[in-house]
Protein backbone atom coordinates (compact mmCIF):
# COMPACT_ATOMS: atom_id res chain seq x y z
CA UNK A 1 0.00 0.00 0.00
CA UNK A 2 0.79 3.44 -0.96
CA UNK A 3 1.32 6.18 2.74
CA UNK A 4 -2.24 7.20 1.57
CA UNK A 5 -3.95 3.99 0.67
CA UNK A 6 -2.26 3.11 4.66
CA UNK A 7 -3.39 6.30 5.94
CA UNK A 8 -7.33 5.50 4.34
CA UNK A 9 -7.13 2.29 5.92
CA UNK A 10 -6.04 2.85 9.36
CA UNK A 11 -8.84 5.82 9.09
CA UNK A 12 -11.89 3.38 8.15
CA UNK A 13 -10.85 0.76 10.47
CA UNK A 14 -9.65 2.61 13.66
CA UNK A 15 -11.46 5.72 13.23
CA UNK A 16 -11.63 6.67 16.68
CA UNK A 17 -9.17 7.01 19.50
CA UNK A 18 -11.40 5.49 22.73
CA UNK A 19 -10.68 2.89 25.49
CA UNK A 20 -10.25 0.28 22.52
CA UNK A 21 -7.77 2.35 20.11
CA UNK A 22 -5.08 4.16 21.26
CA UNK A 23 -2.86 6.00 18.32
CA UNK A 24 0.90 6.56 19.40
CA UNK A 25 3.68 8.19 17.22
CA UNK A 26 6.77 6.39 19.07
CA UNK A 27 8.82 7.51 16.14
CA UNK A 28 11.93 5.34 18.57
CA UNK A 29 11.01 2.20 19.96
CA UNK A 30 14.34 2.79 22.51
CA UNK A 31 12.43 3.16 26.27
CA UNK A 32 9.04 3.21 24.75
CA UNK A 33 8.14 -0.49 25.01
CA UNK A 34 8.86 -1.02 28.38
CA UNK A 35 10.44 2.22 30.03
CA UNK A 36 8.37 5.33 31.31
CA UNK A 37 5.47 4.20 33.52
CA UNK A 38 1.87 5.01 31.75
CA UNK A 39 3.61 6.48 29.02
CA UNK A 40 5.31 2.79 27.46
CA UNK A 41 3.88 0.70 25.28
CA UNK A 42 3.05 -2.43 27.94
CA UNK A 43 1.21 -0.05 30.06
CA UNK A 44 -0.95 0.91 26.80
CA UNK A 45 -1.51 -2.91 26.19
CA UNK A 46 -2.40 -3.28 29.82
CA UNK A 47 -4.69 -0.89 29.80
CA UNK A 48 -6.84 -1.62 26.56
CA UNK A 49 -6.37 -5.52 27.91
CA UNK A 50 -8.72 -4.42 30.79
CA UNK A 51 -10.83 -3.34 29.44
CA UNK A 52 -12.79 -5.09 26.62
CA UNK A 53 -9.40 -5.73 24.21
CA UNK A 54 -8.62 -3.41 21.12
CA UNK A 55 -5.97 -1.99 19.16
CA UNK A 56 -2.45 0.01 19.78
CA UNK A 57 -1.68 1.81 16.53
CA UNK A 58 2.23 2.58 16.53
CA UNK A 59 3.94 5.06 13.75
CA UNK A 60 1.24 7.21 13.25
CA UNK A 61 0.48 11.26 14.55
CA UNK A 62 -1.78 11.03 17.51
CA UNK A 63 -5.64 12.76 16.43
CA UNK A 64 -4.17 13.22 12.87
CA UNK A 65 -3.71 9.61 11.68
CA UNK A 66 -0.89 11.23 9.74
CA UNK A 67 1.70 8.61 9.11
CA UNK A 68 5.52 9.51 10.65
CA UNK A 69 6.42 5.53 10.96
CA UNK A 70 8.90 3.93 13.19
CA UNK A 71 12.63 5.36 12.15
CA UNK A 72 14.22 3.86 15.28
CA UNK A 73 13.44 -0.14 16.15
CA UNK A 74 16.44 0.01 19.07
CA UNK A 75 16.85 -4.05 17.90
CA UNK A 76 12.85 -5.17 18.02
CA UNK A 77 11.49 -6.97 15.18
CA UNK A 78 8.03 -8.19 14.20
CA UNK A 79 9.13 -11.36 14.83
CA UNK A 80 10.06 -10.74 18.24
CA UNK A 81 8.12 -7.63 19.81
CA UNK A 82 5.22 -10.27 21.09
CA UNK A 83 7.44 -11.88 23.55
CA UNK A 84 9.52 -9.06 24.39
CA UNK A 85 6.37 -7.23 25.49
CA UNK A 86 4.71 -10.61 27.43
CA UNK A 87 7.97 -10.94 29.53
CA UNK A 88 7.37 -7.67 30.66
CA UNK A 89 3.72 -7.80 31.13
CA UNK A 90 1.67 -10.15 33.61
CA UNK A 91 -1.61 -12.30 32.71
CA UNK A 92 -1.17 -11.35 28.98
CA UNK A 93 -2.98 -13.91 26.83
CA UNK A 94 -0.28 -14.40 24.67
CA UNK A 95 -1.99 -16.67 22.19
CA UNK A 96 -4.39 -14.09 21.28
CA UNK A 97 -2.14 -11.38 21.28
CA UNK A 98 -0.57 -10.32 17.71
CA UNK A 99 0.97 -7.44 16.03
CA UNK A 100 0.80 -6.67 12.70
CA UNK A 101 3.39 -4.76 10.12
CA UNK A 102 2.25 -2.69 7.44
CA UNK A 103 5.06 -0.62 5.12
CA UNK A 104 4.13 2.03 2.91
CA UNK A 105 5.22 1.06 -0.76
CA UNK A 106 6.52 4.46 -2.01
CA UNK A 107 7.69 6.06 1.10
CA UNK A 108 8.79 2.91 3.12
CA UNK A 109 7.44 3.84 6.51
CA UNK A 110 6.88 1.47 9.24
CA UNK A 111 3.11 0.99 11.06
CA UNK A 112 2.59 -1.41 13.59
CA UNK A 113 -0.61 -2.37 14.97
CA UNK A 114 -0.99 -4.73 17.87
CA UNK A 115 -4.06 -6.70 18.42
CA UNK A 116 -4.41 -6.96 21.98
CA UNK A 117 -7.25 -9.57 23.47
CA UNK A 118 -9.41 -8.74 26.56
CA UNK A 119 -8.08 -10.05 29.77
CA UNK A 120 -8.74 -13.47 30.75
CA UNK A 121 -11.28 -14.57 33.29
CA UNK A 122 -10.46 -12.97 36.97
CA UNK A 123 -7.19 -12.20 35.36
CA UNK A 124 -6.29 -8.52 35.33
CA UNK A 125 -3.04 -7.80 33.33
CA UNK A 126 -0.15 -6.16 34.80
CA UNK A 127 1.77 -3.82 33.62
CA UNK A 128 5.06 -1.93 36.20
CA UNK A 129 3.40 -4.39 39.01
CA UNK A 130 -0.01 -2.19 38.49
CA UNK A 131 -3.02 -2.82 36.64
CA UNK A 132 -3.88 0.23 33.96
CA UNK A 133 -7.08 1.40 32.10
CA UNK A 134 -8.49 4.00 29.80
CA UNK A 135 -11.13 6.38 31.31
CA UNK A 136 -12.08 8.99 28.46
CA UNK A 137 -9.35 8.96 26.28
CA UNK A 138 -6.88 9.03 29.35
CA UNK A 139 -4.79 5.76 30.91
CA UNK A 140 -4.63 5.62 34.15
CA UNK A 141 -4.37 3.64 37.40
CA UNK A 142 -7.20 0.54 37.65
CA UNK A 143 -10.20 1.97 39.48
CA UNK A 144 -11.26 -0.63 42.54
CA UNK A 145 -14.71 -0.93 40.90
CA UNK A 146 -13.20 -2.33 37.67
CA UNK A 147 -10.57 -4.67 39.54
CA UNK A 148 -13.41 -5.60 41.61
CA UNK A 149 -15.43 -6.58 38.85
CA UNK A 150 -12.74 -8.92 37.07
CA UNK A 151 -11.55 -10.14 40.13
CA UNK A 152 -15.23 -11.21 40.92
CA UNK A 153 -16.42 -12.06 37.17
CA UNK A 154 -18.62 -15.13 37.28
CA UNK A 155 -19.29 -17.37 34.02
CA UNK A 156 -22.43 -18.06 31.97
CA UNK A 157 -22.40 -21.44 33.35
CA UNK A 158 -20.95 -20.72 37.13
CA UNK A 159 -24.02 -19.76 40.03
CA UNK A 160 -22.70 -17.64 42.25
CA UNK A 161 -25.24 -18.50 44.74
CA UNK A 162 -24.51 -22.27 45.02
CA UNK A 163 -20.96 -21.95 46.12
CA UNK A 164 -20.03 -23.15 49.27
CA UNK A 165 -18.61 -20.44 52.28
CA UNK A 166 -15.09 -22.27 53.42
CA UNK A 167 -15.20 -22.22 57.47
CA UNK A 168 -18.63 -21.34 57.44
CA UNK A 169 -20.89 -23.70 59.41
CA UNK A 170 -24.61 -24.03 61.05
CA UNK A 171 -23.73 -22.19 63.99
CA UNK A 172 -23.45 -18.88 61.16
CA UNK A 173 -27.37 -18.98 60.55
CA UNK A 174 -30.04 -17.43 62.58
CA UNK A 175 -32.24 -19.60 64.46
CA UNK A 176 -35.48 -17.51 64.25
CA UNK A 177 -34.81 -17.20 60.36
CA UNK A 178 -34.60 -21.16 60.42
CA UNK A 179 -37.90 -21.69 62.16
CA UNK A 180 -39.49 -19.12 59.80
CA UNK A 181 -37.99 -20.88 56.86
CA UNK A 182 -39.42 -24.59 58.37
CA UNK A 183 -42.85 -23.05 58.66
CA UNK A 184 -42.72 -21.56 54.79
CA UNK A 185 -41.37 -25.10 53.68
CA UNK A 186 -44.79 -26.55 54.53
CA UNK A 187 -46.88 -24.28 53.05
CA UNK A 188 -44.92 -24.47 49.91
CA UNK A 189 -44.52 -28.81 50.51
CA UNK A 190 -47.52 -30.05 53.02
CA UNK A 191 -46.49 -33.41 51.50
CA UNK A 192 -43.64 -32.69 54.00
CA UNK A 193 -45.57 -31.17 56.85
CA UNK A 194 -45.62 -34.11 59.72
CA UNK A 195 -42.02 -34.78 58.81
CA UNK A 196 -40.35 -31.49 58.88
CA UNK A 197 -40.94 -31.35 62.43
CA UNK A 198 -38.61 -34.26 63.11
CA UNK A 199 -35.69 -33.34 60.68
CA UNK A 200 -32.59 -31.60 62.76
CA UNK A 201 -31.64 -28.42 61.02
CA UNK A 202 -29.26 -29.97 58.72
CA UNK A 203 -31.33 -31.96 56.88
CA UNK A 204 -34.51 -29.44 57.14
CA UNK A 205 -31.47 -27.20 55.17
CA UNK A 206 -30.38 -29.85 52.74
CA UNK A 207 -34.02 -31.00 51.84
CA UNK A 208 -34.62 -27.85 51.53
CA UNK A 209 -31.74 -27.00 48.73
CA UNK A 210 -30.62 -24.31 51.23
CA UNK A 211 -27.35 -26.29 51.68
CA UNK A 212 -25.49 -29.02 49.66
CA UNK A 213 -24.66 -32.13 51.99
CA UNK A 214 -24.72 -30.35 55.30
CA UNK A 215 -22.16 -27.48 53.83
CA UNK A 216 -23.67 -24.12 54.11
CA UNK A 217 -23.52 -22.09 50.69
CA UNK A 218 -23.99 -18.24 49.82
CA UNK A 219 -27.63 -18.85 49.75
CA UNK A 220 -27.98 -20.40 53.15
CA UNK A 221 -26.35 -17.28 54.62
CA UNK A 222 -27.94 -14.60 51.72
CA UNK A 223 -31.65 -16.18 53.40
CA UNK A 224 -31.10 -17.59 56.72
CA UNK A 225 -27.37 -15.82 58.18
CA UNK A 226 -26.73 -14.17 61.11
CA UNK A 227 -26.00 -10.55 60.68
CA UNK A 228 -23.02 -10.84 62.25
CA UNK A 229 -21.57 -13.28 59.62
CA UNK A 230 -22.61 -10.71 56.38
CA UNK A 231 -18.66 -10.37 56.06
CA UNK A 232 -18.89 -13.77 54.36
CA UNK A 233 -20.27 -12.23 51.48
CA UNK A 234 -18.05 -9.19 51.47
CA UNK A 235 -20.85 -7.48 53.37
CA UNK A 236 -22.63 -6.04 50.53
CA UNK A 237 -26.03 -8.24 50.54
CA UNK A 238 -28.26 -5.65 51.76
CA UNK A 239 -31.68 -4.24 51.19
CA UNK A 240 -32.21 -0.09 51.77
CA UNK A 241 -35.22 1.16 51.92
CA UNK A 242 -35.56 4.77 51.01
CA UNK A 243 -38.38 7.48 51.56
CA UNK A 244 -38.51 10.21 49.47
CA UNK A 245 -41.56 12.85 49.14
CA UNK A 246 -42.11 13.65 45.48
CA UNK A 247 -39.60 16.29 44.98
CA UNK A 248 -37.53 13.96 45.34
CA UNK A 249 -35.76 15.04 48.91
CA UNK A 250 -34.79 12.20 51.26
CA UNK A 251 -36.81 11.42 54.52
CA UNK A 252 -36.18 8.61 55.86
CA UNK A 253 -33.97 5.33 55.13
CA UNK A 254 -32.95 2.63 56.44
CA UNK A 255 -30.82 -0.83 55.84
CA UNK A 256 -31.34 -4.39 56.57
CA UNK A 257 -29.41 -6.75 56.43
CA UNK A 258 -29.10 -10.74 56.38
CA UNK A 259 -31.07 -12.97 56.97
CA UNK A 260 -32.83 -11.43 54.17
CA UNK A 261 -36.01 -13.86 55.08
CA UNK A 262 -36.97 -11.83 57.68
CA UNK A 263 -36.07 -8.32 56.22
CA UNK A 264 -38.10 -8.82 53.86
CA UNK A 265 -41.19 -8.73 56.57
CA UNK A 266 -39.17 -5.62 58.06
CA UNK A 267 -38.95 -3.89 54.41
CA UNK A 268 -42.79 -4.68 54.23
CA UNK A 269 -43.79 -3.28 57.52
CA UNK A 270 -41.52 0.31 56.71
CA UNK A 271 -43.70 0.50 53.65
CA UNK A 272 -46.74 2.88 53.96
CA UNK A 273 -49.39 1.01 52.48
CA UNK A 274 -52.26 4.10 53.06
CA UNK A 275 -55.77 3.95 51.64
CA UNK A 276 -56.78 5.02 48.40
CA UNK A 277 -60.20 6.44 47.78
CA UNK A 278 -61.78 7.69 44.19
CA UNK A 279 -65.52 7.98 42.86
CA UNK A 280 -66.60 5.76 40.01
CA UNK A 281 -69.19 7.46 37.71
CA UNK A 282 -72.52 7.56 38.45
CA UNK A 283 -71.95 6.73 42.28
CA UNK A 284 -72.25 8.95 45.51
CA UNK A 285 -69.45 5.97 46.92
CA UNK A 286 -66.25 6.36 46.77
CA UNK A 287 -63.96 2.81 46.27
CA UNK A 288 -61.18 2.25 48.82
CA UNK A 289 -58.02 -0.11 48.31
CA UNK A 290 -54.84 -0.24 49.63
CA UNK A 291 -52.32 1.87 47.49
CA UNK A 292 -50.75 -1.35 46.75
CA UNK A 293 -51.26 -4.91 46.67
CA UNK A 294 -49.20 -7.00 49.95
CA UNK A 295 -48.49 -9.43 47.18
CA UNK A 296 -47.17 -6.72 44.90
CA UNK A 297 -44.72 -5.69 46.97
CA UNK A 298 -43.29 -8.93 48.34
CA UNK A 299 -43.28 -10.51 44.75
CA UNK A 300 -41.26 -7.57 43.53
CA UNK A 301 -38.51 -7.57 46.44
CA UNK A 302 -38.02 -11.04 46.28
CA UNK A 303 -37.90 -10.99 42.77
CA UNK A 304 -34.94 -8.75 42.72
CA UNK A 305 -33.27 -10.99 45.29
CA UNK A 306 -33.39 -13.31 42.92
CA UNK A 307 -32.50 -12.02 40.26
CA UNK A 308 -29.60 -9.81 41.87
CA UNK A 309 -26.37 -10.16 40.38
CA UNK A 310 -23.99 -10.25 43.40
CA UNK A 311 -21.03 -10.46 42.17
CA UNK A 312 -21.44 -7.08 41.39
CA UNK A 313 -21.33 -5.98 45.27
CA UNK A 314 -24.58 -3.57 45.51
CA UNK A 315 -27.56 -3.69 46.90
CA UNK A 316 -30.99 -3.48 46.06
CA UNK A 317 -32.82 -0.89 46.93
CA UNK A 318 -36.46 -0.16 47.45
CA UNK A 319 -37.37 3.80 47.28
CA UNK A 320 -40.77 4.42 48.20
CA UNK A 321 -42.09 8.56 46.97
CA UNK A 322 -45.01 9.17 49.55
CA UNK A 323 -48.35 8.28 48.71
CA UNK A 324 -47.22 7.78 45.19
CA UNK A 325 -45.11 5.04 43.71
CA UNK A 326 -42.52 2.37 44.75
CA UNK A 327 -39.38 1.79 42.77
CA UNK A 328 -36.98 -1.34 43.22
CA UNK A 329 -34.06 -1.48 41.89
CA UNK A 330 -31.26 -4.75 41.61
CA UNK A 331 -28.33 -5.00 39.52
CA UNK A 332 -27.90 -7.23 36.81
CA UNK A 333 -29.80 -7.40 32.72
CA UNK A 334 -33.40 -9.36 32.95
CA UNK A 335 -32.60 -12.48 30.76
CA UNK A 336 -36.40 -13.07 29.66
CA UNK A 337 -36.78 -11.38 26.48
CA UNK A 338 -39.22 -8.97 27.34
CA UNK A 339 -41.16 -7.90 30.31
CA UNK A 340 -44.73 -8.28 27.80
CA UNK A 341 -43.21 -12.00 27.12
CA UNK A 342 -43.54 -13.38 30.52
CA UNK A 343 -46.35 -11.29 31.16
CA UNK A 344 -48.63 -12.58 27.98
CA UNK A 345 -47.31 -15.95 27.73
CA UNK A 346 -47.61 -16.93 31.62
CA UNK A 347 -44.84 -19.62 31.69
CA UNK A 348 -41.79 -20.13 33.79
CA UNK A 349 -39.00 -18.35 33.03
CA UNK A 350 -36.12 -20.77 31.09
CA UNK A 351 -32.73 -19.12 32.46
CA UNK A 352 -32.34 -17.69 36.08
CA UNK A 353 -28.90 -16.22 36.80
CA UNK A 354 -29.03 -17.32 40.61
CA UNK A 355 -30.71 -21.47 40.13
CA UNK A 356 -29.79 -22.46 43.63
CA UNK A 357 -31.01 -19.18 45.25
CA UNK A 358 -34.55 -19.56 43.49
CA UNK A 359 -35.10 -22.87 43.95
CA UNK A 360 -34.24 -22.31 47.55
CA UNK A 361 -36.86 -19.08 47.39
CA UNK A 362 -39.57 -21.68 45.83
CA UNK A 363 -38.94 -24.15 48.29
CA UNK A 364 -39.81 -21.65 51.13
CA UNK A 365 -42.72 -19.96 49.30
CA UNK A 366 -41.08 -17.02 48.91
CA UNK A 367 -41.88 -16.53 44.89
CA UNK A 368 -43.97 -18.68 42.51
CA UNK A 369 -42.92 -22.08 41.50
CA UNK A 370 -44.65 -22.13 38.14
CA UNK A 371 -44.05 -18.82 37.31
CA UNK A 372 -46.87 -15.98 36.59
CA UNK A 373 -45.97 -13.73 39.54
CA UNK A 374 -45.14 -10.57 37.00
CA UNK A 375 -48.27 -11.73 35.24
CA UNK A 376 -50.40 -11.09 38.81
CA UNK A 377 -48.36 -7.53 39.82
CA UNK A 378 -49.83 -6.72 36.35
CA UNK A 379 -53.78 -8.12 37.10
CA UNK A 380 -53.44 -6.58 39.91
CA UNK A 381 -52.51 -2.87 38.95
CA UNK A 382 -55.59 -3.33 36.27
CA UNK A 383 -58.05 -4.37 38.99
CA UNK A 384 -57.24 -1.25 40.98
CA UNK A 385 -57.48 0.89 37.74
CA UNK A 386 -53.63 1.94 38.34
CA UNK A 387 -50.90 2.30 35.75
CA UNK A 388 -49.49 -1.03 34.69
CA UNK A 389 -45.61 -1.92 36.53
CA UNK A 390 -42.88 -0.11 34.27
CA UNK A 391 -39.67 -1.94 33.55
CA UNK A 392 -36.51 0.11 32.65
CA UNK A 393 -33.02 -1.99 32.03
CA UNK A 394 -30.93 0.39 31.40
CA UNK A 395 -27.23 0.51 32.66
CA UNK A 396 -27.19 -3.08 33.37
CA UNK A 397 -29.93 -2.66 36.49
CA UNK A 398 -33.30 -3.91 36.55
CA UNK A 399 -35.81 -0.95 38.28
CA UNK A 400 -39.66 -1.71 38.62
CA UNK A 401 -41.65 0.75 39.46
CA UNK A 402 -45.04 0.79 41.07
CA UNK A 403 -47.34 3.35 41.27
CA UNK A 404 -50.04 3.55 43.67
CA UNK A 405 -52.93 5.89 42.51
CA UNK A 406 -54.87 6.57 39.66
CA UNK A 407 -52.53 8.59 37.00
CA UNK A 408 -55.07 9.39 34.34
CA UNK A 409 -58.93 8.90 35.03
CA UNK A 410 -59.72 8.74 31.68
CA UNK A 411 -57.08 5.18 31.52
CA UNK A 412 -59.10 4.30 34.76
CA UNK A 413 -62.63 4.90 33.02
CA UNK A 414 -61.58 2.81 29.62
CA UNK A 415 -60.93 -0.32 32.14
CA UNK A 416 -64.11 0.58 34.08
CA UNK A 417 -66.36 0.34 31.05
CA UNK A 418 -64.43 -2.06 29.31
CA UNK A 419 -64.18 -4.81 31.24
CA UNK A 420 -63.24 -7.56 28.36
CA UNK A 421 -60.04 -5.76 27.32
CA UNK A 422 -57.38 -8.35 26.61
CA UNK A 423 -54.08 -7.93 29.36
CA UNK A 424 -51.87 -7.86 25.91
CA UNK A 425 -54.61 -4.68 24.85
CA UNK A 426 -54.80 -3.19 28.20
CA UNK A 427 -50.37 -3.03 28.04
CA UNK A 428 -50.50 -1.19 24.50
CA UNK A 429 -53.07 1.00 26.24
CA UNK A 430 -51.27 1.71 28.89
CA UNK A 431 -48.55 3.12 26.61
CA UNK A 432 -50.54 5.57 24.86
CA UNK A 433 -52.03 6.79 27.89
CA UNK A 434 -48.36 7.25 28.99
CA UNK A 435 -47.05 8.95 25.78
CA UNK A 436 -44.69 5.64 25.77
CA UNK A 437 -43.19 5.14 22.05
CA UNK A 438 -44.98 1.94 20.14
CA UNK A 439 -43.67 -0.30 17.52
CA UNK A 440 -44.86 -0.27 13.84
CA UNK A 441 -46.52 -4.10 14.78
CA UNK A 442 -47.92 -2.75 17.88
CA UNK A 443 -49.24 0.71 16.03
CA UNK A 444 -50.63 -1.81 12.98
CA UNK A 445 -52.82 -4.06 15.95
CA UNK A 446 -54.19 -1.00 17.72
CA UNK A 447 -55.04 0.66 14.28
CA UNK A 448 -56.66 -2.27 13.07
CA UNK A 449 -58.61 -2.75 16.24
CA UNK A 450 -59.74 0.87 15.80
CA UNK A 451 -58.31 1.83 19.30
CA UNK A 452 -56.11 4.62 18.65
CA UNK A 453 -56.02 7.45 16.28
CA UNK A 454 -53.65 10.09 14.61
CA UNK A 455 -49.93 9.33 13.42
CA UNK A 456 -47.33 8.09 15.28
CA UNK A 457 -45.45 9.22 17.71
CA UNK A 458 -48.26 11.55 18.48
CA UNK A 459 -51.44 8.99 18.84
CA UNK A 460 -53.88 8.94 21.06
CA UNK A 461 -57.29 7.17 22.01
CA UNK A 462 -60.10 6.35 19.78
CA UNK A 463 -63.64 7.14 19.81
CA UNK A 464 -64.04 3.29 19.54
CA UNK A 465 -63.16 2.58 22.63
CA UNK A 466 -64.80 5.63 24.13
CA UNK A 467 -67.99 5.43 23.02
CA UNK A 468 -68.82 3.21 25.03
CA UNK A 469 -67.88 5.03 28.02
CA UNK A 470 -70.51 7.82 27.96
CA UNK A 471 -67.84 10.31 29.43
CA UNK A 472 -68.29 13.75 28.47
CA UNK A 473 -64.80 14.65 29.69
CA UNK A 474 -63.80 12.03 28.15
CA UNK A 475 -65.23 12.52 24.72
CA UNK A 476 -63.85 16.42 24.54
CA UNK A 477 -60.24 15.32 24.75
CA UNK A 478 -60.78 13.07 22.20
CA UNK A 479 -62.12 15.75 20.35
CA UNK A 480 -59.07 18.03 21.55
CA UNK A 481 -56.75 15.06 20.13
CA UNK A 482 -57.93 14.64 17.28
CA UNK A 483 -58.42 18.27 15.62
CA UNK A 484 -59.03 18.36 12.13
CA UNK A 485 -57.30 17.63 8.76
CA UNK A 486 -54.50 19.31 6.39
CA UNK A 487 -57.06 21.13 3.95
CA UNK A 488 -58.97 22.34 6.84
CA UNK A 489 -56.28 24.13 8.02
CA UNK A 490 -55.08 25.66 4.55
CA UNK A 491 -58.46 26.76 3.57
CA UNK A 492 -58.62 28.69 7.34
CA UNK A 493 -55.13 30.58 5.77
CA UNK A 494 -55.73 31.30 2.58
CA UNK A 495 -59.33 32.76 4.00
CA UNK A 496 -57.43 34.63 6.78
CA UNK A 497 -54.79 36.76 4.11
CA UNK A 498 -57.67 36.98 1.61
CA UNK A 499 -59.55 39.02 4.13
CA UNK A 500 -57.20 40.48 5.90
CA UNK A 501 -54.30 40.79 3.62
CA UNK A 502 -50.64 41.13 4.01
CA UNK A 503 -50.02 39.41 7.17
CA UNK A 504 -47.06 38.38 9.53
CA UNK A 505 -45.85 34.80 10.28
CA UNK A 506 -46.86 35.41 14.04
CA UNK A 507 -50.92 36.00 13.40
CA UNK A 508 -51.12 33.15 11.46
CA UNK A 509 -49.35 30.84 14.25
CA UNK A 510 -51.76 32.67 16.35
CA UNK A 511 -54.52 31.95 14.24
CA UNK A 512 -54.09 27.83 13.55
CA UNK A 513 -51.48 26.83 16.62
CA UNK A 514 -54.38 26.54 19.14
CA UNK A 515 -56.76 24.11 16.64
CA UNK A 516 -53.85 21.62 15.95
CA UNK A 517 -54.06 18.11 18.00
CA UNK A 518 -53.67 18.11 21.78
CA UNK A 519 -50.96 15.73 21.47
CA UNK A 520 -48.54 17.91 19.66
CA UNK A 521 -45.93 20.30 21.34
CA UNK A 522 -45.45 23.52 20.65
CA UNK A 523 -42.42 22.88 18.35
CA UNK A 524 -44.32 20.26 16.37
CA UNK A 525 -47.47 22.45 15.65
CA UNK A 526 -45.17 25.68 14.55
CA UNK A 527 -43.17 22.90 12.14
CA UNK A 528 -47.21 22.33 11.35
CA UNK A 529 -48.13 25.56 10.15
CA UNK A 530 -44.25 25.74 8.13
CA UNK A 531 -45.92 22.44 6.05
CA UNK A 532 -49.21 24.27 5.37
CA UNK A 533 -47.73 27.44 4.30
CA UNK A 534 -44.79 25.41 2.22
CA UNK A 535 -47.69 23.17 0.44
CA UNK A 536 -49.52 26.52 -0.03
CA UNK A 537 -46.26 28.07 -2.21
CA UNK A 538 -46.16 24.88 -4.25
CA UNK A 539 -49.70 24.98 -4.76
CA UNK A 540 -49.09 28.82 -6.14
CA UNK A 541 -51.72 30.21 -3.77
CA UNK A 542 -49.56 32.16 -1.09
CA UNK A 543 -46.02 33.76 -1.54
CA UNK A 544 -43.48 34.88 1.36
CA UNK A 545 -42.39 38.30 1.48
CA UNK A 546 -39.28 39.93 3.32
CA UNK A 547 -39.60 40.61 6.59
CA UNK A 548 -41.55 37.25 7.15
CA UNK A 549 -45.01 38.36 5.66
CA UNK A 550 -47.29 36.32 4.02
CA UNK A 551 -50.23 37.74 1.35
CA UNK A 552 -52.33 35.55 -1.46
CA UNK A 553 -51.21 35.83 -4.88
Amino acid sequence: MTEKELHDYLKTNYPLENEKCEWKEFKSLKNAVAGDVSKDIISYVSAIANMQGGHLIIGIQDETLNITGIQDFSGYTIEDIRFRINGNITNLNIEAFSVEEFTTSDTKKVVWVFHIPKHQFRLPVYAHKKTWQRIDGNLVEMTKARLDAILTQVQANEDWTKVIIQGVTIEDLDQDAIQKARIEFKKRNPKYSDDVDNWNDIDFLNKAKLTIKGKITRTALILLGKEESEHYLDSSVKIRWNLKSLNNQDKDFEIFSIPLLLSIDEVFKKIRNLKYRYLRDGTLFPDEVSRYEPFTIRESLNNAIAHQDYSKGARINVVEFEDDHLVFTNYGSFLPKSVEEVVLNDTPEEVYRNPFLVEAMKNLDMIETQGGGIRKIFNFQKQRFFPLPDYNFDDNKVKVTITGKILDANFARILIQNSKLLLNEIILLDKVQKRKEINEMEFKYLKKANYIEGRRPNIYLSYTIIETINDENLQAQYLANRSFDDSHFKEMIVEYLRKFGKTKRKAIDNLITPKLSAVLSADKKKKKVTNFLSALGKEGKVQCLPGYYWEII
